[in-house]
């Protein structure tokens, strides 16, 4: 690979945090410093940590980078649990979007694994 964008659990992190940025669009004006922006954060650090360890050398140090990014993703569907228990999200929105969390979190324990096997 020549780009951390040919990473699959990258480009599934990045449909992740478009979705993130779409969703939040619609929370209340009282969040946009709170969760609202805690969320476009968590998303936004996945795909950056996954990024950043891609260019990192040696493998221990690509390694925390993509552990970092997965912690992130956690973050993250947290903030999504936490935005329909507060009705700032409907159900439906709400599952369409873990969905998408759930399967980047998958394809990115792959990457973490596989990486970690060929290093």
């Amino acid at each position: 690979m020549k780009t951390f964008q040919e990473i699959i659990a990258w480009q599934k992190a990045y449909q992740l945090t478009l979705a993130i940025y779409k969703i939040t669009a619609y929370f209340p004006k009282n969040e946009e410093f709170g969760l609202k922006s805690q969320i476009r954060r968590a998303s936004v650090s996945i795909i950056s940590n996954i990024a950043e360890g891609f260019k990192r050398m040696g493998a221990r140090d690509q390694y925390r980078f993509y552990k970092i990014a997965e912690s992130s993703l956690e973050e993250t569907k947290c903030q999504l649990l936490l935005a329909r228990d507060l009705d700032y999200l409907n159900l439906d929105s709400y599952q369409v979007t873990i969905n998408l969390a759930e399967e980047t979190g998958r394809t990115l324990c792959g990457w973490i694994r596989s990486h970690r096997l060929s290093s």
